[in-house]
């Protein structure tokens, strides 16, 4: 491979971005991604996924490297040249690149295999947490799981296309989808492409969504006609699952603390043509009383840790902090007790995250059940997802029925 000097510089002023000013790797790869309008689809490729591979390795490349937060600008180049060491890529006789010790860079590498913090670059914390709360032999085979890059998922809108023929319309734009076993609705790519240009997703065909993300909604056991509250919608990923689900009858009322994120939702609903979701910010606690004993289905997609989609936020890794873990754990118990009271009587309730830690999953449900907020219901049944067992990210849902 041949490294082209502009492609560089975009990778490291990205990596800068990233590091050292708090900028999520998404923002920083769309921003460098605009900076050369005469890029094509390999430069494309090789800025968005150097930026991303370098984040996820930092700690292992950072220790090889030698270099310390904050990064200066040489420090970020010495990390640049233990990647295209350890890629077998000929470093470019360039002004910022140092000479470089080939062996001593690969030396260190196996050296540092060894230890599991160093080779799946994570920090202390959460090797200590995964360690303490999954067990050795779990924690090793999970983490090396959300260190992989994630394949990109599509979830069939069923109000719209069948799979089949989604799976045709995609080969006509030249990309290439195969159904995945167990999961009704979904398609993965087997070469990584921007589907958001096609017409397929222009007209409604399809969202972007992993294999297990795409089992909460089905966990949720919907029905056309019934009152459905998605509490922590977000952007709508699920709410517009559980819109095919229940073939667009019925009401589903999408809550959310954050009114932009529910702006986004009302355009890809308009784009699927979905028409039964209602939009309300939460913006004091009238929104929620107003809706006690009255959903059929309610929907806890709590804020977690995320480290069960690490594949897909690298950044995530080294943004999280032990406080953010405590704190978050205590959201979790407060949106479980506040929003399970708009569960009717013989309604049922899921509480998901797309965490990995029993902390934050089926811990926060024995705490919730044994709480005077929780006597009313009885547990169902639960599903531990574990990127190592299922190829896709770690996620957890329960199904809980109030009586």
């Amino acid at each position: 491979m041949r490294l082209h000097r502009n492609l560089v510089f975009a990778v490291i002023d990205s990596l800068r971005d990233i590091f050292n000013e708090d900028v999520y790797a998404d923002k920083a790869v769309e921003l460098a991604l605009k900076r050369d309008k005469r890029w094509g689809a390999r430069d494309r490729k090789f800025v968005a996924e150097t930026i991303y591979d370098i984040v996820r390795w930092k700690r292992l490349y950072a220790e090889i490297a030698n270099v310390k937060e904050p990064y200066s600008r040489p420090d970020l180049w010495r990390m640049f040249a233990v990647w295209c060491v350890l890629r077998g890529i000929q470093l470019p006789d360039w002004n910022q690149i140092e000479p470089t010790p080939t062996r001593r860079i690969k030396g260190k590498f196996d050296e540092l295999l060894k230890i599991r913090k160093f080779r799946e670059s994570i920090p202390d914390w959460i090797d200590e947490i995964g360690l303490q709360e999954l067990g050795e032999d779990v924690w090793t085979k999970e983490i090396s799981a959300l260190n992989k890059q994630a394949e990109v998922i599509l979830r069939t809108n069923t109000l719209n296309i069948t799979k089949d023929k989604l799976q045709k319309v995609l080969a006509t734009e030249n990309i290439n989808a195969v159904p995945i076993k167990g999961y009704d609705d979904a398609l993965k790519l087997v070469e990584r492409a921007n589907v958001f240009k096609t017409e397929a997703f222009k007209k409604g065909y399809f969202e972007v969504q992993d294999a297990s993300s795409q089992l909460v909604a089905k966990y949720l056991d919907v029905q056309p006609g019934m009152k459905v509250v998605d509490t922590c919608a977000g952007a709508g990923g699920k709410t517009l699952h559980l819109a095919s689900l229940m073939q667009n009858k019925g009401q589903i009322i999408a809550m959310d603390i954050y009114e932009s994120k529910l702006k986004k939702l009302k355009v890809r609903a308009r784009r699927n043509g979905v028409h039964n979701i209602d939009t309300k910010v939460i913006d004091s606690t009238k929104v929620i009383k107003k809706l006690h004993d009255k959903a059929d289905r309610v929907l806890i997609d709590a804020p977690c840790s995320g480290l069960g989609v690490i594949r897909r936020n690298p950044d995530s890794k080294w943004k999280l902090e032990p406080s953010f873990l405590d704190r978050i754990r205590g959201i979790q118990q407060e949106v479980l007790a506040k929003y399970s009271k708009m569960v009717k009587p013989g309604g049922k309730l899921v509480y998901a995250t797309c965490s990995v830690l029993p902390s934050e999953n089926q811990q926060q449900v024995e705490l919730f059940l044994a709480s005077d907020e929780g006597k009313d219901f009885s547990f169902v049944s639960d599903k531990k997802v574990l990127a190592h067992k299922s190829g896709y990210d770690g996620f957890y849902m329960a199904l809980l029925e109030r009586k």
